[in-house]
């Protein structure tokens, strides 16, 4: 299995490259959101899961995300992790997930744990001036997440900048590729899909 890792700030394209590459890939690719890893706070009232810093990287349960990953790489299947944005709280289902040649992981955090870090086999950073994904991330939250402007603002000026200054920018240094202009690099896209599949062929051969 080829394990890759895509990083970079909220709105950067993560989730159009890892669904470019699936698409190119077929049935031989399967792509992991590390959004459905955060952990659950059932015992908070909604009002509190609000204000909680969901752009850190303690938000995460890295272990069982790690746990995972090694399961899929193993051979083994998992059940499907999921995140209801609305409610804040996980949303766990009991879908059978199989293991496939290519596995792709996205997330703001995803190069933050180095014990999943040495299990890929390449890692793409994306690089995306912070105001073209605030602007994206705006357009999704209200259309994907049931958010306002007001919360999305509050919300940006209180974590999700501080943390993208704090951590998310410094991953480029972890990076094996640095993707400019966000998923819809057609070019990137097409470069890496032919790569992937010459690592696969080559991979069968030996």
């Amino acid at each position: 299995m080829l394990f890759i890792g895509i990083c970079g700030a909220s709105g950067s394209g993560k989730s159009t490259l890892a669904e470019s590459l699936k698409a190119n890939l077929g049935d031989r690719c399967l792509v992991m959101q590390q959004d459905a890893y955060y952990y659950d706070h059932p015992d908070l009232p909604f009002e509190e899961r609000v204000r909680l810093n969901y752009d850190e990287p303690a938000i995460f349960d890295h272990d069982l995300l790690l746990k995972d990953v090694q399961a899929l790489m193993a051979g083994e299947s998992i059940t499907r992790k999921a995140y209801d944005y609305a409610d804040h709280r996980r949303a766990d289902t009991d879908e059978i997930i199989q293991p496939r040649d290519v596995l792709i992981l996205e997330g703001i955090h995803t190069f933050h744990d180095p014990r999943l870090c040495e299990l890929m086999y390449l890692k793409l950073y994306m690089n995306v001036e912070t105001d073209i994904c605030l602007l994206r991330r705006i357009h999704r939250d209200i259309k994907e997440r049931g958010r306002d402007i007001d919360g999305i603002s509050s919300q940006y000026l209180n974590t999700v900048k501080p943390m993208y200054d704090k951590y998310i920018k410094n991953y480029i240094n972890e990076a094996d590729v640095i993707v400019a202009r966000g998923g819809k690099n057609a070019r990137i896209v097409d470069i890496l899909t032919g790569y992937v599949e010459d690592q696969l062929a080559r991979s069968k051969a030996l």
